[in-house]
């Protein structure tokens, strides 16, 4: 049986007899349901991987079924709820159809339930559909003892991404959940109110990490003479593990990973006693088997006591460079020493165990543990219209990504297979010299275009020989110092490679919100800045591994970065890709670098780089290094803060209408047959829909026919063909937010009227903000509008009274209503007052402000002439409850602050200044020269200084005459922080 289809047995067994099948599932479930009591009631539905819990409530079944039954009662005992995209049923009755917002393996995901029954003190049954296709079913029955009720969970997952090495994890993470959560049942069923389950946090007693040290004596560089900074960070130690064995014992992933550092130890040429002078751990979170904590577990193994732990995110392959570029970081600035970083995963162990019917009995850990920082942020992956389309596999739109790419390209379909095979065999080629590969051999392109058994068709144009290879057992150590504790710990310099400087950004997140699938403007924004930090060219660097879980990933990322895809000198790996290297869950990225370290040591003069993909294309980080000592200090560098966004493109699931086809792929299924279409096209107003289709006919013809650029009608369920000569993609319209950098000084320029507002518009603007925020450079924003007189609607994108409350924003309030786009619904960016930004905010006013919060919520205001502004609410039907009122009041005589709020009526620019609350009026149109001006001056200040003076204005009105000077050296002590003598500039900053 090829590796590739480890559960084929079990499916063939569900497709043709279903009687065979649930005699062997009910055996697995017996196995797993061990020190379970058994169900009082056979569950409806036996599925591929099932999960058991139980657990015995101290009440009567009428109170037990009485919470269980109501949703509005869910998230005082089920873990796994995290909210709900629209009004849920009053009660859980059969037939009863809602959807609700859950944590799947940490990650937010949407499923959509059907509960298939619910009598009273006796069942309540469940059947869903989740993320990617997966199948998921929640069977809870009551039966009554001495003490109470046992409560009973039967249910698992199975189908789409499931029916592979995420099943197992998947159902083993259910009933981790489900058993917590029947726990919980106790609480909630006496009726005493159970708060969501917290955020886990660090465990009170766990040491910080480490403030900056007294930066030690300067380090020569025998080979170059080149004087080095002490707390340069440098790569001494690597190791790999590729475990054959399936024996669960000791294989767990966190274990793989301690062995692979110890072999990072031997490599360094040290013992492993620089395992235990750690002073900070990483963990690239595994998916086959999930630690709270795994650094920890590691920190442990190796005898280390760290002041700081930390992990990646739970799902994405850039997490392993984002925690070697954090750690670089941390050591350039003085907080560590010595970072160790493991990352493993043991899928094809978890995967025979699963077969087997074995349990894993690999280490668990307390609740509440959890590493002091996690890298990354849990975001749904797809959204609505994705998820209509069932456009949630990886595979599936990374092939409709590839065929955007062949329309970039004007090849045809056999031109394109022929250039992505041979892509893809020039990767083997690599893999075939990798000791350390999962898959081994070079495949030549017909191979990999043969549609043979091991082969098949999965998305258009990949077979299986394309895509990342997921189960595997493979793991990787990497040891970083600061280059004063490699001196100390002896390492030789042959053996030191200098993290010379990493990035990091975020494309626009949901796949077909995105201008152009063929394109990513963010990883070419996080090559351009470590090549702008390191001072090179992309022709400087010899050694490549480009993130290759799929084709399009590496054609898009070779146009980025302006690689040519098929240079016999300069591979685009130096790993072999997931396919044949290995896709181990997170954690590839850590293995080219592990491949990387050595050819850089044999060629020490020369230059590698490596990038690293999370989702869709979505999550990007790089990274380069060199033996040669770095010409400047590393910097861990966030791309997303200067650079310009593109606009994004609306889409919709109910759209219908003539449009142009973008992109497709043809789904097929475990047998070699096609089973559905899916599409994204370009309506005229330059929006998107999504489109999934079974017809035959139609799937007959985007399988044999080149149909990008065929004018199509869409309707509601699919859509028709009208016409296949080629036309040309209406563009995506112009982004609604503008954002350019003077130096030190950000200016913002809105688009979009107040009549006009979108959710779009909402992320783009806190985007902006945030990127303000985060920006070390940026002293100072100005905020203002875009047309030629920059006259701007101060109030921003507010909504219109009786707007579509989808993408309605309170210009007070939150952007958008957490149901209409979660991205942008954590804080305020159009209504600031409620959370105004931490740096100095200047907005420049001309023309109407019918709404005043956001001008309010700026430090000053520049207006002209002709600016008035208003607080309307009152003669509408919101309230001005947010921050903007509250700082009018602050900010105004009473009187004139009741006059505005109770009227609504509008005050001009120049009576606001002769109150104090406008800073400056100008002529009308030069309101932003003026804003400008005024921004500048503010960033020539010093910055510690500034924020100082902000502090005590903004704090002092709440302290009293006692505590002012305790106040006053507790703000000074905070804002301005320890100084680092040997940095003049920090002398001069914070003199």
């Amino acid at each position: 049986m090829p590796a590739a289809r480890p559960y084929a047995r079990l499916r063939a067994g569900l497709a043709v007899g279903r009687a065979v099948a649930a005699t062997t599932l009910r055996r697995a479930i017996r196995r797993s349901a061990r020190g379970h009591v058994p169900p009082p009631v056979e569950p409806p539905r036996v599925f591929a991987y099932p999960c058991v819990a139980s657990a015995e409530v101290p009440a009567d079944p009428e109170r037990v079924f009485a919470v269980l039954a109501d949703p509005a009662r869910m998230g005082d005992w089920l873990v796994l709820h995290a909210g709900w995209p629209a009004p849920p049923p009053a009660a859980l009755v059969p037939g009863a159809r809602f959807a609700q917002r859950v944590a799947l393996m940490g990650v937010p995901s949407e499923v959509r339930w059907t509960v298939t029954g619910a009598e009273p003190a006796r069942t309540v049954w469940l059947d869903g559909t989740g993320p990617m296709g997966i199948a998921v079913g929640f069977y809870l029955s009551l039966a009554p003892t001495a003490a109470g009720t046992v409560v009973r969970c039967d249910g698992g997952v199975e189908g789409g991404t499931a029916d592979g090495p995420l099943g197992a994890m998947l159902a083993r993470n259910l009933a981790e959940a489900v058993q917590k959560s029947l726990e919980q049942l106790t609480t909630a069923v006496r009726d005493v109110p159970a708060a969501h389950p917290p955020a886990v946090a660090a465990p009170a007693n766990r040491p910080t990490a480490a403030a900056p040290r007294t930066r030690p004596a300067p380090i020569r560089h025998e080979r170059t003479g080149l004087d080095l900074d002490p707390w340069t960070p440098v790569v001494v130690g690597v190791g790999q593990v590729c475990e054959r064995s399936t024996e669960p014992r000791g294989g767990d992933p966190v274990s793989l990973a301690v062995r692979a550092l110890r072999l990072a130890a031997g490599d360094a040429g040290v013992g492993e006693e620089l395992l235990a002078g750690a002073d900070a751990v990483g963990y690239v979170a595994s998916v086959s088997w999930q630690y709270p904590d795994g650094a920890a577990l590691i920190a442990e193994a190796v005898g280390a006591r760290p002041a700081e732990t930390v992990q990646s995110g739970i799902f994405g392959g850039d997490g392993s460079l984002r925690l070697l570029n954090d750690a670089a970081a941390a050591i350039a600035a003085g907080r560590v020493s010595v970072a160790l970083l493991g990352g493993a995963e043991a899928a094809a162990t978890a995967a025979a165990a699963e077969r087997a019917g074995r349990d894993l009995a690999w280490p668990r850990q307390p609740d509440g543990t959890a590493p002091a920082r996690t890298l990354g942020a849990h975001t749904p992956p797809n959204n609505e219209a994705e998820i209509a389309a069932g456009l949630v596999a990886p595979v599936h739109l990374y092939a409709l990504i590839e065929s955007a790419v062949r329309r970039r390209l004007g090849l045809s379909p056999a031109a394109h297979q022929a250039r992505i095979t041979g892509l893809w065999s020039r990767l083997s080629e690599v893999a075939a010299a990798n000791p350390y590969a999962w898959l081994p051999g070079r495949r030549t392109p017909d191979e990999l275009a043969a549609p043979d058994g091991a082969n098949r068709p999965i998305a258009a144009p990949y077979r299986k020989l394309l895509t990342a290879h997921l189960q595997v057992n493979q793991a990787t150590g990497i040891i970083v110092c600061s280059a004063d504790a490699a001196r100390r710990a002896g390492i030789a310099q042959d053996r030191w490679v200098f993290a010379h400087a990493g990035a990091h950004a975020t494309e626009e997140w949901y796949v077909t919100e995105r201008a152009d699938l063929a394109a990513s403007p963010a990883l070419g924004a996080a090559g351009r800045a470590v090549l702008g930090h390191t001072g090179l060219s992309i022709e400087d660097i010899r050694h490549l591994d480009l993130y290759a879980c799929f084709p399009s990933a590496v054609e898009v990322a070779a146009a980025e970065l302006a690689l040519p895809i098929d240079d016999p000198a300069r591979p685009l790996t130096v790993t072999g890709g997931l396919t044949f290297a290995g896709g181990p869950g997170n954690n590839y990225a850590s293995h080219a670098v592990a491949n990387l370290v050595p050819r850089l040591r044999a060629d020490p003069d020369s230059y590698g780089l490596a990038t690293a993909v999370g989702w869709y294309l979505t999550k990007h980080a790089v990274a380069v290094f060199s033996a040669r000592p770095p010409g400047r200090g590393y910097r861990d560098l966030d791309a997303d803060l200067r650079r310009p966004r593109p606009a994004v493109r609306a889409v919709s699931p109910a759209r219908t209408g003539p449009a142009v086809l973008e992109a497709c792929t043809v789904a097929y299924g475990r047998d070699g047959e096609p089973e559905s279409g899916i599409v994204t096209a370009l309506t005229p107003d330059g929006a998107r829909v999504v489109r999934r289709t079974r017809d035959r006919a139609l799937i007959d013809r985007l399988r044999t026919e080149d149909p990008l650029g065929w004018r199509i009608d869409v309707t509601g369920d699919g859509f028709a063909v009208a016409d296949t000569t080629p036309a040309p993609l209406p563009p995506p319209g112009e982004p609604p937010v503008l954002v350019e950098w003077q130096g030190p000084v950000t200016v913002i320029r809105l688009r979009r009227p107040a009549a006009h507002a979108d959710a779009a518009t909402a992320r783009a603007l806190e985007r902006a903000m945030d990127a303000f925020e985060a920006d070390p450079d940026a002293r100072v924003a100005v905020l203002t509008g875009v047309d030629t007189a920059s006259r701007v609607d101060p109030d921003g994108p507010a909504a219109a009274p009786g707007g579509d409350t989808a993408s309605r924003v309170d210009p007070d309030g939150p952007a958008v209503t957490p149901a209409a786009d979660p991205v942008a619904a954590r804080c305020d960016p159009l209504g600031p007052a409620a959370r105004p930004p931490g740096k100095p905010l200047i907005v420049a006013v001309e023309g109407a402000a019918p709404a005043g919060g956001l001008p309010l919520a700026a430090d000053l205001i520049v207006a002209g002439e002709d600016a008035t502004f208003a607080l309307p609410e009152v003669q509408r039907d919101p309230a001005a409850a947010a921050g903007a009122l509250l700082r009018l009041a602050r900010s105004l005589p009473r009187a004139t602050a009741l006059e505005f709020a109770l009227t609504g009526e509008p005050l001009p620019a120049r009576r606001l200044h002769e109150l104090g609350l406008v800073n400056r009026v100008t002529a009308p149109g030069a309101a932003l020269p003026a804003a400008l001006d005024l921004a500048h001056r503010i960033a020539a200040t010093a910055p510690p200084a500034a924020l100082l003076a902000r502090r005590i204005v903004d704090e002092h009105r709440d302290w009293s005459s006692a505590a002012a000077g305790d106040r006053l050296a507790g703000i000074t002590a905070e804002v301005t922080g320890p100084v680092d003598v040997h940095d003049p500039a920090e002398q001069r900053c914070r003199s």
